[in-house]
This record gives C-alpha cells, sequence and structure tokens, in this order.
C-alpha cells in the first residue's frame, strides 16, 4: 500500500517534483522548497511565473514576475541567467548543451551555454515555449498557430497555422511531433514531416498538464473527468484514432498527470485533490492519496518510478511512496 508524507506549504504550488533524487515543490511565491534530509527553503524569484527542469534534470530553469531568468540546483544555488527589467518572463524551456529559451511580450530569446543569446520576434505575443530533442530548434506558441525557429542559424523560420490562440508547446520524445494547448478546450498538433494538422478535441475544460509515456507512445492530458491517453506509436500519431479515457470521475475534473518513467502507467491528479495510479493495458486502478485541500496543480516521479511528488493550489503538498 501507498503511504503519505504530506507537507502543508500555504501557497500554490507550480511544479512538484525531483531533483539529485530528492523531492521539490516549487511555489508561486517564488520559494523552492526541498527535501535533503531535511525540509530546505531557498527564495529563487519574487514571483514565479514558469518553471522547467533542465534536460539532465539536474537543476530548474524558472522566470519571474521580477524579470528575472533564474538556474537553481538541487542545494538550493540561485544563478541569475538573464534579466529583463520591467518585464513578466512568460514562458521557459530548458533545450540540449546547457541552452535556455524564455520569453516576455512579443519576443523569445535563445541563450546558449556559450554565452550567445539569439532574440526571435513575432507580432503577437509568445505565450509558449519548448525545444526539439536534438538540436537548436525552438517552437514558438502563439495567436493563430506555432512557429519554429532554428537558433544560433540564418535558417527560415517555418509557420505552422491553425486559427486560435496557442499556450503552450510539447515536442515528441522523437521529435516527429509538435503538440500546442489551446485557449479553447482543445490541442492542436503537426506532424513535421509534413506539417500535416491533428485536432484533438472534445475536451470539456482547458488543456492545464501534459505528460509523455517513457517511450512515447502515449501523451496524457487533463482537462475531462478522465485522463484522455493519445496514442503517438504510429506513423500517423492520433490522427483518426480514439484516446485512452482513464480515471473516470463523472463529478470531478482532472488536473494534473504525470506518467510513469518506467511502465505504461499515470498518476491521475483530480479538482478534489485525489490522486489515483492507472495502467494502460487494463486500466486498473489504485488509489493514491484521498480527496484533499485544493486541486492537484502538479506531479512527478522519481528515476525509479517508486516516490510521487504532488502539489496543490492551495499548497498542500506531499510525497507518496510506491509499494510495487
Amino acid at each position: 500500500m501507498p503511504t503519505i508524507a504530506p507537507i502543508d506549504l500555504g501557497s500554490h504550488c507550480l511544479k512538484a517534483g525531483f531533483l539529485n533524487d530528492n523531492a521539490y515543490f516549487a511555489l508561486a511565491d517564488g520559494t523552492l522548497h526541498w527535501l535533503d534530509e531535511a525540509h530546505k527553503t531557498v527564495t529563487m524569484h519574487d514571483g514565479l511565473l514558469c518553471i522547467t527542469p533542465t534536460a539532465d534534470n539536474k537543476a530548474l530553469i524558472t522566470g519571474g514576475e521580477d524579470g528575472r531568468i533564474c538556474q537553481t540546483d538541487g542545494k538550493g544555488n540561485v544563478e541569475e541567467l538573464a534579466v529583463l527589467p520591467r518585464k513578466w518572463i512568460t514562458a521557459v524551456a530548458s533545450g540540449p548543451n546547457g541552452a535556455v529559451a524564455y520569453a516576455s511580450g512579443r519576443t523569445a530569446w535563445v541563450c546558449e551555454a556559450k554565452g550567445k543569446t539569439t532574440e526571435f520576434a513575432h507580432e503577437r505575443s509568445v505565450e509558449g515555449v519548448a525545444f526539439a530533442p536534438k538540436g537548436l530548434r525552438l517552437a514558438v506558441a502563439r495567436y493563430n498557430g506555432a512557429t519554429l525557429h532554428w537558433a544560433g542559424t540564418a535558417g527560415k523560420p517555418v509557420d505552422l497555422e491553425w486559427k486560435g490562440a496557442h499556450t503552450g508547446a510539447i515536442f515528441s520524445p522523437d521529435g516527429r511531433f509538435l503538440i500546442t494547448s489551446m485557449q479553447e478546450n482543445a490541442l492542436h498538433g503537426w506532424r513535421l514531416e509534413d506539417n500535416r494538422n491533428m485536432r484533438m478535441t472534445g475536451y470539456p475544460a482547458k488543456v492545464k498538464d501534459w505528460s509523455w509515456s517513457p517511450k512515447g507512445k502515449w501523451l496524457a492530458t487533463s482537462g475531462a473527468p478522465a485522463a484522455i491517453i493519445w496514442p503517438f506509436a504510429g506513423k500517423d500519431g492520433p490522427m483518426g484514432k480514439a484516446p485512452l479515457e482513464l480515471g473516470l470521475r463523472g463529478d470531478t475534473m482532472v488536473t494534473s498527470v504525470a506518467c510513469h518513467p518506467v511502465e505504461d502507467i499515470v498518476a491521475v491528479g483530480y479538482q478534489d485533490g485525489m490522486v489515483l495510479l492507472c495502467r494502460f493495458a487494463d486500466q486498473k486502478e489504485v488509489l493514491l492519496r484521498r480527496p484533499g485541500k485544493g486541486a492537484i496543480s502538479s506531479m512527478g516521479w522519481d528515476k525509479s518510478g517508486e516516490r510521487l511528488a504532488y502539489g496543490s493550489e492551495s499548497g498542500d503538498c506531499g510525497l507518496i511512496n510506491i509499494k510495487w
């Protein structure tokens, strides 16, 4: 049976996960809490807006209301990478070889490990940024689609058009697909070999969280009373295929998802604070946490898949130890 170690942190948890095998909880007030033999805390920003782990998962890249882009390691050392005075940093991404992307207003920047910074201006505000798995190819989510840039080169950008406000971006682990979240209750995608459109609709709410299965065959998403799991194993991805629906609860929305790092199973967090574990193959469910205080806002597994960190919108956080 799973065991739970609760931690009440009192502020909206934007990101929960593991660095150096230690659980961490990044809060909207700009503080980072982590468990390294004891409960430790450091202030990263005066108001945290966006956060992502580095590609090697040894540090966190963050952007704040203070206009700073920072990197914080597993010991709590905060390094300022860049600063945009009087700006809000609305999106960050971590790329290969230490590259970092960040966005504010209508502009996105890529800062390479060698110190070179490339600026990409757009006609409308940049809402999300993501690096492809290989190389310095950056996707920018924007109004009416997405744009692909090659950082550090003179190559022309590639515009992928689809009407509506696109708010986030993510590449498939094999780099074949680009997926965007939208202001409407839908996802959109492109198969990059031919830029063919993929519509993923039918959600009753906005998709605010997503997670790839360990081999990239499935994309788990929130935004419905069940975790919606889209198939990506074939050449066409989810085109013409129905998704799996796991952990269906008719009265409560799924607000967070986290695919297991080894097995085809997913942790599903709900509006009422409940957390379920669901298996893709037979839809078997295991209760990990009963309803609690606040909607589950983020979850993350350790490398082995034996521990799950979770956080809620009210700061009701904790660590679940899984016993297989």
